[in-house]
């Protein structure tokens, strides 16, 4: 059947209608949807702006939640593991509001009880019509009658399982609260949580700051006033009473019998009453409450002094507490190694236990005033040494000075002596020996053949090179055979034997250096021609009389010999070929029992007017195949 005129008009002006009703409501949700969002950023704002204050957050959290909820009065309570109290209340109305203010331990019937119990919600329709208030429950009554309250919602502040605390918002006629109103309101709780952590966790930090710096303030006291115990004691009486919130610290310590007043801190007036009390120190007895410290508790604790046995049975310290005001106590000893050393007390003048944290503050600063005792005790005991060591010091300085100067001496002596030459001549004290004088001695000249002609087409940094492998294998031969180092000169080294330090077999120990030399020297050149370089090994060796001593100036010096004994010596190298030692006349006398020896002949030599009767080194022979094997032709000018 078709469709008739009218029903098709009304059709399409009923959709309209549904259309609109149905935009009508979206908008109405999202009006509320942005009013809760705003609210619930304005509560956060809230408490970005009050870090640790808890009360504007909680006051503008109850003022949204009740608004939002269209609820007539809201009361937000903190828990404290006994009792409910009141921190925020909105809209309550006055009859009501004192007794809203009341600290309340929860009846397990109640909404708050069943929060305690673990249930996510309390939610009651009609208080009046409820068993609790039937029953004539003192808060459920005073709610209704005094508050005017129907209807009853509560939401619990719980982290990790624990009652935080609680918010209720009330409704003064029956009409329960829909489910979006409860998450709501949840939702409002859970800032609330939020809030209350971040104040506790910025409380713990501050706390912890302050204790740290007291430590840090205590320890620099410490630091700066060594063995004056005082000033210690006065800082850290004033750190632990204003810590630990008491009223009155004192700090004392123990002589094996009595306990002597070191610090007090605390009101003037009380101050100086218990220093007049102190003429005579207190000792400790049994049931005394220093006398807990004696027998060995390590913590003596009394929330109420009045309920002790010291209290009700020594009227001396009964009086003693009455007239100081003590009602909280707590002591803490001073050990060090299992001795007692004192005791810091913390006193306060109201019933009020200290907390675990603050007893733990205490112990903290025993622990320091200990570390200052220790360190007092020590100090006193090295100031008692101090005039011993001083002693002692001077003593060792002196000492110390002399063997620098004589290190000094010894270094200077090594630049041209064996070590164990400079050092024999250091510890006789006869440096004298190296002014100047004369003496016979064995002088030995060395340098390489084609030196010259190396060092032309050598790069510097491979003279270098070489030039430190040379002296290096060479250099230890001086101090091995403990001949005295003239000078390194480029290619060419001298030395010489038998001066500072005389020794009866010079001659033989500059020939048996020389050949040592030879095969140090020839291992090296043979390395060095394989790289190109054409390079040999001569020496030449004679023996007379030079004069020896010092040259040079405050800073730098040497030892030298100057004679024609060194020339001859020089002269002979320059003869010399590659792989030749040769020697005079009387160092071949000297060495022919031990060297095989190849006479020269005679060798126009450059400075020497006469001819000079030369010798090479062969090779050396052992004592028993030793036999004259040279023929002395004839003596040179080195008489």
């Amino acid at each position: 059947m078709s469709a008739t005129p009218d029903s098709t008009l009304a059709n399409p002006e009923q959709r309209i209608a549904d259309l609109e009703r149905q935009l009508a409501e979206c908008k109405a949700e999202r009006d509320e949807a942005l009013e809760q969002q705003t609210a619930t950023a304005e509560v956060l704002q809230v408490i970005n702006s009050s870090p640790g204050d808890l009360k504007p957050v909680f006051d503008a959290m109850l003022e949204k939640a009740m608004r939002l909820c269209e609820a007539a009065f809201g009361v937000l309570r903190t828990f404290d593991g006994e009792r409910l109290n009141t921190v925020a209340m909105r809209g309550v109305p006055d009859a009501y509001a004192d007794f809203a203010r009341e600290p309340l331990r929860p009846n397990p019937a109640t909404g708050l009880g069943r929060m305690l119990h673990g249930e996510c919600l309390v939610h009651i329709g009609d208080i009046t019509a409820d068993e609790v208030y039937r029953s004539g429950d003192r808060l459920r009554v005073a709610t209704a009658e005094l508050g005017g309250a129907r209807t009853l919602l509560i939401v619990p502040l719980r982290k990790d399982g624990r009652l935080l605390g609680t918010i209720a918002a009330f409704r003064q006629q029956v009409r329960p609260f829909s489910e979006k109103q409860i998450a709501l309101l949840q939702n409002f709780a859970a800032q609330a949580v939020i809030a209350m952590e971040n104040a506790r966790l910025l409380t713990e930090t501050r706390e912890a700051l302050e204790q740290q710096t007291a430590t840090a303030e205590v320890l620099q006291v410490i630091n700066s006033s060594p063995g004056d115990l005082a000033p210690v004691f006065d800082a850290m009486l004033e750190k632990a009473v204003r810590l630990c919130g008491a009223t009155t610290g004192t700090l004392r310590t123990f002589d094996g019998e009595s306990f002597p007043l070191a610090a007090v801190h605390g009101e003037p007036k009380t101050v100086a009453r218990m220093k007049e009390l102190d003429s005579v120190p207190p000792r400790a007895a049994a049931g005394d409450l220093l006398g807990r410290i004696v027998y060995g508790e390590r913590i003596a604790h009394v929330p109420d002094v009045r309920e002790t046995e010291a209290y009700r049975d020594f009227p001396a310290a009964r009086e003693r507490m009455e007239t100081l005001g003590i009602r909280t106590w707590l002591a803490v000893p001073l050990h060090k190694d299992d001795e007692l050393r004192g005791v810091i007390v913390a006193q306060r003048g109201e019933v009020r236990p200290f907390s675990d944290r603050e007893i733990a503050l205490l112990e903290n600063f025993a622990t320091q005033a200990v570390i200052a005792m220790e360190n007092a005790r020590l100090l006193g005991e090295l100031r008692q040494r101090t005039d011993q060591v001083a002693e002692l010091n001077r003593g060792l300085e002196a000492r110390v000075a002399e063997q620098v100067e004589e290190l000094g001496r010894v270094g200077r002596l090594k630049r041209f002596l064996a070590p164990q030459l400079a050092e024999l001549i250091v510890s006789q004290g006869d440096e004298k020996i190296l002014e100047s004088h004369r003496r016979e001695i064995v002088v030995v000249f060395c340098d390489l053949r084609g030196y010259t002609a190396f060092t032309e087409t050598a790069e510097p940094e491979e003279v270098l090179d070489f030039q430190r492998e040379y002296h290096g294998a060479l250099g230890p031969l001086v101090t091995e055979f403990e001949g005295t180092l003239d000078h390194f000169a480029g290619d060419g080294i001298m030395v010489f034997f038998n001066d500072p330090v005389p020794c009866p077999d010079p001659a033989e120990r500059a020939v048996k250096m020389a050949m040592a030399m030879r095969e140090a020297a020839g291992k090296l050149i043979a390395v060095w021609r394989r790289h190109g370089s054409e390079l040999g090994f001569g020496i030449g060796i004679a023996q007379g009389y030079a004069t020896l001593g010092q040259i040079g100036f405050s800073d730098r010096s040497g030892y030298t010999a100057i004679g024609t004994v060194c020339n001859l010596a020089a002269r002979l190298c320059a003869e010399a070929k590659d792989g030749q030692i040769l020697v005079s006349s009387r160092i071949a006398e000297a060495v022919e029992a031990v060297a095989r020896l190849e006479d020269l002949g005679n060798l126009e030599l450059r400075g020497f007017r006469r001819p000079v009767a030369a010798f090479n080194v062969v090779q050396s022979t052992s004592t028993p195949d030793a036999r004259p094997n040279l023929t002395v032709v004839a003596r040179g000018p080195e008489a």
